[in-house]
């Protein structure tokens, strides 16, 4: 590991073999009945309906125990209801044939004691009524050679003879299994934006978080599962991998200010379905990977004992089989997002959260290759994402226009190890003057320089287009004696180790690798390519997902045929204003659309191949 780089950053993918596998759901919040809910929002009536979906499909993923990780019910304690619905959720859940921890969740015992709590705050008798319902309010145990501790989340700062007891407990269950691979489950999470934020509705209030995150650091904690957000988001601090888990039963609207681009849908963006599920954890001889199983909202009610249709879910960016296929990221993929105070659950000011659906999008299709202007290098904090992006398996093309100033290039040197490649991007006058430069930087760097052609209006000719405020960028095919001329210049200096060819729209990149790599293996030079699903017609739109979805299949197909050849699908998510509207990989609410549905469902045979050993 290069100097400067935290061990807190070093590589989290698993090594060796699986050694068991758990499930984690959360905030299932069941009712008192089918059609009866404690809620203002009428989708919550089928909270229960989606809890049996999702018991029919944890029958069958083959996880040794659950975790969950609270909201067990939506009835608070004290309130009519709160026995019914826990004799629900029992019955729900009986068909899971393994065993299920339940966490404490502020609907389950209380809220955390803070003045705006919407709701009453945990107390000495919603302990107790928590106790005689689900069991104790905090416990850990071992699985195989693994240590699993369960916290009481509501109970820090809020004062009650109990807390003291908790915090003794847990500083010593941790002690005493110091150097033991440990997993946490907790419902509110440490912070949702940076460690020191201000204090709000969905984190731990000081003094209590400090005290909680150093414990986490000191005894190594692998993974903290949390709960309560009913949100993606991830985050590593101190070298634990710290998750918050989706909802089963509906998706908090107010973090739907991610998706402000875009018609929130039902009830605020409370129902989008395609944000529902919960994680399966595979956990290995070094490492673990939490992979995202969707659960669909579905409603109907699966008959005793039937099996459910899985998609695969044995697909994530740490576990990935095809190293060399990737996307552009055009949108912010590392944005912080500050959320309206609703007058529900925040009232007094702005929320800041990081938004980690683009993340979660990359990783849930098993994408390692991301392609990313310098500007992204650039940022201090877009950099600790790529940190954490990195570690997890990402690889960085970091694309440029022009040969780097001083202050990028020290940064560039500094930062290596994230690269992938350095993607160059010069017009051909420029070239010759410019390999020097480029020399120095990739000997410097270690890693491989690929040169693309800045394509204007004097290339308009070449292009069969009518340029009018245009710029593309990479080789064509039509440009083999401009290519073979700048090669012999460009090796002969050292400068480049490939070349970026541009592959349009009506193009196969199949058949254009298929043309080039021989032509380039010739030269001397690797092949990248940047597999456009834009249109040549910036006035145009590309929005047939059919024909995406094509396109994404013969992508994956060169991918597989030429391991050596990197192909890049532009564009990740949905470009809906602006030049060149087309449909991506993503649409704006960062749901799989077709084409990306179709690269998961590749990803996943490609990880079944790799790990069977057939094709």
């Amino acid at each position: 590991m290069r100097s400067g780089i935290p061990e807190q950053w070093r590589d989290k993918r698993p090594t060796g073999r699986r050694l068991i596998r758990f499930a984690v759901i959360a905030d299932t919040h069941v009712n008192q009945s089918e059609d009866e809910a404690s809620s203002f929002f009428p989708l919550n009536r089928l909270a229960n309906a989606r809890s049996r979906q999702v018991a029919a499909m944890l029958e069958q993923v083959g996880a040794e125990f659950v975790l969950h990780l609270g909201d067990i019910v939506h009835p608070v304690p004290g309130k009519a209801g709160y026995a019914t619905a826990a004799q629900c959720f029992r019955e729900l859940y009986a068909r899971v044939p393994v065993p299920i921890y339940l966490t404490p969740g502020n609907h389950d015992i209380g809220d955390k004691a803070a003045k705006s709590a919407p709701v009453a705050s945990i107390t000495n008798e919603f302990i107790d009524i928590y106790r005689k319902t689900f069991g104790e309010p905090w416990l850990s145990f071992d699985h195989a050679r693994f240590h699993f501790v369960i916290v009481n989340a509501p109970l820090i700062n809020s004062g009650l003879a109990e807390e003291e007891d908790h915090r003794r407990w847990l500083e010593a269950d941790l002690a005493s299994h110091a150097g033991q691979r440990t997993f946490v489950a907790i419902h509110y999470p440490p912070y949702v934006w940076r460690p020191d934020e201000p204090a709000n509705y969905d984190n731990i209030d000081e003094p209590g978080r400090s005290w909680l995150l150093d414990l986490l650091r000191r005894y190594r904690i692998e993974a903290v599962f949390c709960g309560h957000v009913h949100n993606f988001w991830y985050d590593q601090h101190g070298g634990s991998e710290i998750y918050i888990a989706p909802s089963t039963a509906f998706v908090r609207q107010d973090y739907s200010e991610f998706m402000r681009v875009c018609p929130p849908g039902a009830e605020g963006g409370r129902a989008d379905v395609d944000k529902l599920g919960f994680f399966v954890v595979d956990v290995h001889e070094e490492g673990h990977v939490a992979m995202w199983l969707r659960s669909q909202g579905e409603q109907r009610a699966p008959a005793a004992n039937a099996p459910v249709s899985l998609a695969p879910f044995e697909i994530h960016t740490k576990t990935a089989a095809i190293g060399n296929l990737g996307v552009d990221l055009r949108h912010p993929w590392a944005e912080v997002v500050e959320l309206p105070p609703s007058g529900a659950l925040e009232e007094f000011e702005r929320k800041r959260a990081r938004n980690d659906y683009p993340l979660c999008a990359v990783w849930d299709m098993g994408l390692r290759l991301l392609r990313v202007p310098l500007q992204d290098l650039l940022d201090t904090d877009v950099r600790r994402r790529m940190r954490i992006a990195y570690s997890v398996g990402n690889r960085f093309i970091v694309s440029v226009l022009g040969v780097p100033d001083a202050k990028a290039a020290k940064l560039i040197i500094e930062h290596a190890d994230l690269l992938d490649s350095l993607e160059v991007t010069l017009q051909v006058s420029e070239m010759a003057q410019a390999f020097a430069q480029l020399a120095e930087l990739r000997a410097r760097i270690e890693r491989p320089i690929f040169l693309a052609k800045l394509r204007r209006h004097e290339d308009a000719e070449v292009d069969g287009l009518r340029y009018g405020h245009l710029l593309f960028f990479g080789w064509v095919t039509e440009e083999w004696s401009e290519i073979e001329k700048m090669a012999r210049d460009a090796i002969a200096a050292q400068a480049v180790d490939g070349l970026v060819f541009r592959v349009g729209r009506r193009i196969s990149p199949s058949e254009l690798a298929a043309k080039v790599v021989p032509r380039l293996k010739g030269l001397g030079l690797k092949l990248s390519l940047c597999v456009r699903l834009a249109g040549d017609d910036p006035a145009g739109e590309e929005l047939d997902d059919e024909a995406n979805a094509a396109r994404v299949g013969d992508v994956v197909t060169t991918a597989l045929e030429f391991p050596d050849v990197r192909c890049v699908l532009d564009t990740f998510m949905d470009v809906d204003r602006g030049y060149f509207r087309r449909n991506g990989l993503l649409d704006r609410a960062y749901n799989l659309r077709p084409a990306g549905a179709l690269l998961r469902t590749a990803g996943a045979e490609a990880r079944a191949s790799s790990v069977t050993g057939r094709p």
